[in-house]
């Protein structure tokens, strides 16, 4: 693990769910193999692409090139970037189109784009005739090492993050790290943030790894095919073992419970994207940890270094306007999906690579936290 792979050979990842078993198949320059392995996956299929303004000036014509050249059929549906799409009105809108498509229950929706698009895509598509199936070629660096993976889809509600939505595994992921090209440098680090995740929650050894080799992921280099390869790997694990989140599938969770409160609270808009929310919520879990004495400082202050040495955010002071204060957050947060019986859940840290789940946070704690702590809202 602590090499990077140095040729540039696709690497193929399956996601063991049975019957249901898929791949995730990882490499530069895969975009024109779309349409052959969807002929070789689903002989005879049509599609529909479903992708975003930004995304399809780029990359919509190479994806329907790709289909053609297959002789798949193809029709596309555009919605406009941001998360503000993953919203009641854009997914009645891709609903009809898919219909409007006459996307059978043989046939494949294509989710082109970042995490909004496959969470959006997907959930249409689970939804559609009870259920069709859907490929998911993501464009982020967050959408390859994480949404992409593992059948999480939906949408936001006004009181929350993805509280509506289902679990509607792809048949197949093609991630071509040649689409990360084009991302905007900030919309990479975001991206990034999923990738330290895998290190911190379960994996000490790739964490270190990342410290000595972060410069090469954001270069390009063969470094950045063995991190996306890493962290599929270790979603893929736990994925197969707990497909809907009844039991560990939730450390996955690591700095969202702070991460999603503050985008909501940011109202889903470009002023904190969900990486950056991930990176403070991150920080926020360990500086937690730290006050309840499971955690050793220094482990937190490494894990600081590393997200500011990277250009992400650690303090809520570096979001542009400001956030909600304590008592805003706290609404938000009893509303995070892993609340039970209205007791909060948090994913904490003994250490690097040792997260673990908290059932029974008491409020007031959280509440204190908040008010108090390096990170919070003073």
């Amino acid at each position: 693990m602590t090499a990077p792979l140095r040729a540039r050979e696709p690497i193929t990842v399956p996601v063991a769910l049975g019957s249901r078993t898929y791949d995730i198949v990882i490499g530069r320059g895969l975009l024109g193999s779309l349409g052959a392995r969807i002929a070789k996956l689903r002989p005879g299929a049509r599609t529909t692409i479903v992708t975003d303004e930004t995304v399809a000036a780029h990359h919509l014509a190479a994806a329907e090139a790709a289909l053609a050249a297959a002789n798949v059929a193809s029709s596309r549906i555009v919605v406009p970037a941001g998360e503000a799409t993953k919203s009641f009105a854009h997914f009645e809108n891709v609903c009809e189109s898919i219909i409007a498509a006459r996307i059978e229950r043989g046939d494949l929706v294509v989710a082109l784009g970042g995490g909004v698009i496959g969470d959006l895509a997907g959930f249409a598509a689970a939804c559609i005739r009870r259920g069709v199936d859907f490929v998911q070629v993501p464009t982020t660096l967050l959408a390859q090492v994480d949404s992409s993976v593992g059948g999480k889809t939906g949408i936001n509600s006004r009181s929350g993050k993805n509280l509506i939505g289902a679990f509607h595994q792809p048949v197949l992921v093609i991630a071509d790290t040649a689409l990360l090209d084009t991302l905007p440098a900030r919309e990479f680090r975001a991206g990034y943030a999923e990738v330290v995740k895998y290190g911190l929650l379960g994996d000490e050894a790739f964490f270190n790894w990342l410290e000595a080799n972060s410069a090469e992921v954001f270069s390009g280099g063969p470094a950045r095919e063995h991190a996306i390869a890493v962290c599929c790997r270790a979603k893929a694990a736990i994925v197969a073992r707990d497909e809907r989140e009844t039991g560990e599938r939730a450390l996955l969770n690591l700095g969202h419970t702070f991460g999603h409160a503050l985008e909501a609270g940011c109202g889903f808009s470009g002023r904190l994207l969900h990486g950056e929310a991930v990176s403070l919520g991150m920080q926020m879990a360990f500086d937690f940890s730290v006050r309840r004495g499971i955690c050793n400082g220094q482990d937190a202050v490494r894990v600081r270094a590393h997200l500011k040495r990277c250009g992400l955010p650690i303090h809520v002071n570096e979001v542009p306007g400001g956030v909600p204060g304590p008592d805003a957050l706290m609404d938000l947060i009893a509303q995070d999906k892993k609340v039970k019986r209205g007791a909060l859940t948090f994913i904490l840290m003994r250490g690097i690579g040792q997260a673990f789940i908290e059932n029974n946070v008491d409020p007031a704690e959280v509440r204190a936290f908040l008010q108090q702590a390096p990170t919070a809202l003073i």
